[in-house]
């Protein structure tokens, strides 16, 4: 029995063991070079279309990873905005310096992705944060002159040569009643009025005013893009953001005085949990 030797199996790596061919036989590596698969008359059409699809896939990455920062940076200026207190005047040199700063920024995203948004491509691919900007834009614009930006003044607030859609415009307008609401709650908390001027016919065009007559002009005003239901959804939510600073109106002019110093407005009364005026477009 000494003299019987048993063999060792041979050591496998990860991943099964010895590969045979149909006789049994051990497979050896084939280090022959593989072979260029067959060419026919529509090879080229398929390889151009494969090229084509890759365009489009890295296009819409580069495009998707700017508009996030975008969408960023534009909320970040909203922010810095609603730390104004005073309607209708210059802003603040501190707050001014931050907004150019974002802007800055912005106009460092949105070139690089000019030439892929050009032409047909400027509706082949959603720029969601050019509605997010329309809104800080604009609010910025109402903040100083306490009227609503246009969209012609839009489109030349826009640090890129990117040309700005009705959707990117009438959107960004809905979502900036929302912030509205936020600074004539937060203003008149803590004035006892709500904000506003004296025009030069002596007509008096409080906060409130300005959102109804936008709140009219988006009812009347023809649907345009976004989703279906999209538009119904963000018009619905206007609505109510009006009602609520129609609420706080009515509760400083009947009952202004009997409201203790900084007493801050609740403005879910009657109205539910409704605030959600950035209705997703993806």
């Amino acid at each position: 029995m000494s003299g019987v030797r048993i063999s060792q199996p041979q050591s496998r790596g990860m991943g099964g063991g010895i590969k045979r061919d149909y006789q049994g036989k051990e497979k050896t590596m084939d280090t022959k070079p593989i072979k260029d698969a067959p060419r026919n008359a529509y090879t080229s059409m398929f390889e151009s279309f494969r090229d084509e699809l890759d365009e489009h896939h890295d296009r819409r990455m580069r495009i998707g990873k700017v508009s996030r920062d975008v969408t960023a940076l534009s909320k970040k200026i909203i922010f810095s905005l609603q730390r104004v207190r005073r309607l209708n005047q210059p802003i603040p040199p501190h707050i001014q310096t931050e907004i150019d700063e974002r802007i800055k920024e912005i106009a460092g995203h949105l070139v690089t992705i000019e030439a892929d948004v050009t032409g047909m491509n400027r509706y082949r691919y959603q720029l969601i944060c050019l509605e997010e900007f329309v809104e800080a834009v604009s609010f910025l614009h109402y903040l100083r002159y306490q009227q609503l930006i246009t969209p012609s003044q839009a489109e030349e607030a826009l640090p890129a040569n990117i040309s700005l859609t009705p959707p990117d415009y009438v959107f960004g307008i809905f979502d900036l009643t929302g912030e509205i609401m936020r600074f004539a709650t937060a203003v008149t908390a803590l004035s006892g009025s709500m904000p506003g001027r004296t025009t030069d016919d002596t007509i008096n065009r409080t906060i409130l005013t300005d959102m109804q007559d936008i709140s009219s002009m988006l009812q009347i005003c023809p649907t345009v893009g976004g989703k279906p239901g999209t538009y119904a959804k963000k018009l619905s939510i206007m609505i109510e953001q009006v009602l609520k600073v129609e609420r706080l109106g009515y509760g400083i002019t009947v009952r202004g005085n009997e409201r203790p110093k900084g007493w801050m407005p609740d403005m879910n009364e009657s109205g539910g949990d409704r605030d959600r005026e950035d209705v997703s477009m993806d």
